[in-house]
């Protein structure tokens, strides 16, 4: 009886034990030197018995361990080329990683020559050593700007070899395999390997392996999700439990101010949720007598599944950050989670922390790349004045507090050239005492008595960079249209922008106001810069509004004015909210200013949402939301309404109790609503009239229809 090949595989699949003492036996040295083409002193058996054996999962903790043991990408991928150089045949293999610097795109050395004797220290490449390819230059520059991979054969015949490689290092190049490794549609890095050494050039399954193992080795370093679940996955074993969970953080979000305001306030208190003794671990062996499980009345699936007992831990770097949380659920022998489980989770943990730096770095490189498309984009936005312009401009005599009225409620800047404006800029510093003392006029609204001359000064600033290199287009259509904003920024994305753009600004020495104070002074003054821009995010301004409230009705309950300027002079939290919405309060302004002004604005801002809608019709294929939309621009009336009842009023209103000087604020903005009132019961009446009218047609079109010819020609003869 013959045996054919498909009969031997399914009698090993069917028998692995079998299958794996066979594969001992015959893994000989001489069988395994014999089939790569080395000699035996060449071949490591013990990495080519891991790499055949081991599954991807216990790979992946291999690459964990050595991770904890150094928390440096270069140290785990060093390891990895060695592998690879191994496997393929490479004399030695390089990574380099890709980068735009001063807006030209590059490739430069990381580890060079890896090779089988190695040691991190003589491959891993200090930055003034780098060698630099522009995308042009050599095969590993073209492979970079094909994103394609390349093996060349014979580099004396390829026209992209460059040998300036070869004359610094006296080596000779003879073939060349090289990969781009790739984020989606970006590359990333390339890893190139040089010179086989069994065999006159490298082969497709050459290929096949580098290329694998490059974007796989990349897939496990830089994927923080797919890493902890396939290592959850794997321990979930080990505890003997039902099912996991895992809950990460969001690393590039930066926290927003008001998240601690309540906190501090003391009107929401921090987390207190169950913890064991040592502040941790949290193991809670019976879900159902404890509170914060007293929702589960019921299986939470179709299964029956219920929640008995959790062990559940914060996964925290070598920072001590919590970057997330890992649970597991229910051990299936019936019995809580023991201290020896409390002992595995704890180490799980550990390693899946400082894991996290290394995705945590790869994510700052994103970072500084999409900060690179912003800075290329700034670019065409803005073009800086030259000295002869700024001299200029100071030569000229300022035009005071009162010229343009700059200090009233009603100051509009239609009456303004962009000269003038510069200068009323310049105007406000001089009287703050930028160049003198700090000298704001007191009768301002009356809001300066709270704050140092240093936070006014902060203030004002934010004020002129709150809404700089602004995009005409709002935050939603940010993400919508995947600019690279939404990309670095995860939340008040354009505020963000505007922020980040400002300190660009300032942090030139001949646009840096604040380069005469000292360190402490600069740190307070973007401290608060930062409040205020971000707080003109109107997302977060609802956040906010019943801080506010609540700091006002305290106000009242003050009889002397004296006691409440002290006590909130020395309130940083309040004077934070304060601050942050008198932003508010001057970002919506214009709705309170007179009628000829407010209709004015409020049509200028409509254009730009109309523009908007534009773009996400045509660019995006949505349909605009009606503001945004230029078909029903005869409802700006309605729209105007709606944004002063349920946006703005409150904030004039209580700015009025909180000071009565600011009741002109207040009053405009009712008095603006009056006026869009009457216009919008104007375009309802005549929309009225025109759909009766419509009525009325249709009305003696379907009469006629009905009528008899006869009372057609009656009807016809008492008309005439």
């Amino acid at each position: 009886m013959s045996v054919s090949k498909k009969d031997v595989e399914k009698f090993l699949d069917e028998n692995p034990d079998f299958a794996n003492v066979y594969f001992n036996k015959k893994l000989k040295p001489g069988a395994i030197a014999a089939m790569m083409g080395r000699p035996e002193s060449k071949v490591d058996f013990e990495t080519f018995r891991d790499l055949v054996q081991v599954e991807e999962g216990e790979i992946l903790w291999e690459l964990v361990s050595d991770m904890q043991e150094s928390v440096n990408m270069e140290k785990v991928v060093f390891k990895i080329l060695k592998r690879i150089s191994f496997l393929i045949g490479a004399d030695r293999c390089s990574l380099f990683m890709y980068r735009q610097r001063n807006g030209i795109a590059e490739l430069a050395t990381r580890l060079f020559n890896v090779h089988a004797d190695a040691t991190l220290e003589e491959c891993l490449v200090p930055p003034d050593s780098e060698i630099v390819f522009p995308l042009d230059i050599g095969i590993v520059g073209n492979v970079a700007q094909t994103k394609k991979t390349a093996n060349v054969k014979n580099v004396s015949e390829n026209s992209h070899f460059s040998s300036f490689v070869d004359e610094l290092t006296e080596y000779t190049t003879r073939n060349i395999l090289a990969t781009p490794i790739m984020n989606g549609k970006d590359v990333v890095a390339v890893v190139m390997a040089v010179n086989k050494t069994n065999g006159p050039f490298f082969t497709p399954e050459d290929e096949d392996v580098l290329l694998w193992s490059a974007n796989k080795v990349f897939e496990e370093l830089t994927d923080i999700e797919r890493q902890f679940h396939k290592a959850l996955y794997t321990v979930r074993a080990y505890l003997n439990c039902d099912r996991y969970s895992v809950g990460l953080l969001d690393m590039t979000k930066e926290k927003e101010f008001f998240d601690i305001w309540p906190v501090l306030m003391g009107e929401q208190a921090p987390y207190s949720g169950p913890v064991t003794p040592d502040g941790r671990i949290c193991n809670i062996m019976n879900a159902a007598s404890e509170d914060m499980f007293k929702f589960q009345t019921e299986a939470l699936d179709g299964s029956g599944w219920t929640i008995k007992n959790v062990l559940s831990l914060p996964i925290v770097n070598k920072k001590e950050e919590i970057v997330g949380v890992a649970t597991f659920y229910n051990r299936k022998d019936g019995k809580p989670f023991d201290e020896q489980d409390e002992v595995i989770m704890e180490s799980l943990t550990q390693f899946l922390g400082w894991s996290a730096l290394n995705t945590d770095t790869y994510d700052k490189m994103n970072k500084l790349e999409n900060r690179k498309d912003i800075a290329q984009d700034m670019v065409l936005y803005h073009v800086k004045c030259r000295d002869d312009e700024i001299q200029d401009i100071l030569k000229k005599e300022l035009p005071g507090p009162t010229k343009f009225e700059i200090y009233e409620f009603r100051f509009s800047d239609f009456d303004c050239t962009e000269l003038d404006l510069v200068k009323c800029g310049i105007q406000m510093y001089y009287e703050v005492g930028v160049v003198k003392k700090f000298q704001i006029p007191q009768e301002t609204g009356k809001l300066k008595r709270y704050y140092t001359d240093l936070e006014v000064m902060a203030m004002i600033t934010a004020g002129f960079l709150h809404d700089i290199d602004h995009r005409g287009t709002n935050n939603l259509y940010q993400v919508k249209s995947q600019n690279p904003l939404a990309k670095l920024h995860g939340s008040s994305i354009l505020e963000r922008h505007h922020l980040d753009f400002g300190k660009f600004l300032l942090g030139q020495d001949s646009l840096n106001i604040f380069q005469n104070l000292n360190r402490r002074q600069v740190e307070h003054v973007f401290h608060l810069i930062d409040i205020a821009i971000i707080a003109t995010d109107l997302a977060l301004y609802f956040k906010k509004r019943t801080m506010f409230q609540k700091i006002v009705d305290l106000s009242e309950t003050y009889e002397e004015e004296k006691k409440w300027v002290d006590f909130m002079s020395l309130e940083t939290t309040r004077k934070e909210i304060v601050m942050a919405m008198m932003m508010t309060a001057c970002d919506l302004s214009a709705i309170t200013k007179p009628w000829e002004v407010q209709s004015k604005v409020a049509l200028s801002v409509a254009a730009e949402f109309w523009e908007q809608g534009d773009l996400e019709r045509t660019v995006l294929e949505q349909q605009p939301i009606p503001m945004m939309d230029r078909n029903k621009a005869a409802e700006l009336p309605k729209l105007q309404c709606g944004f002063i009842d349920f946006v703005c009023t409150f904030v004039y209103k209580e700015f009025s109790r909180f000071h009565p000087s600011i009741q002109p604020m207040f009053d405009g903005i009712l008095n603006n609503r009056k006026e869009w009132k009457a216009k919008q019961e104007e375009y309802e009446a005549k929309l009225k009239a025109m759909e009766e009218e419509k009525a009325a047609k249709e009305q003696a079109n379907a009469a006629k229809q009905v009528m008899t010819p006869g009372q057609m020609d009656a009807v016809s003869g008492f008309r005439s």
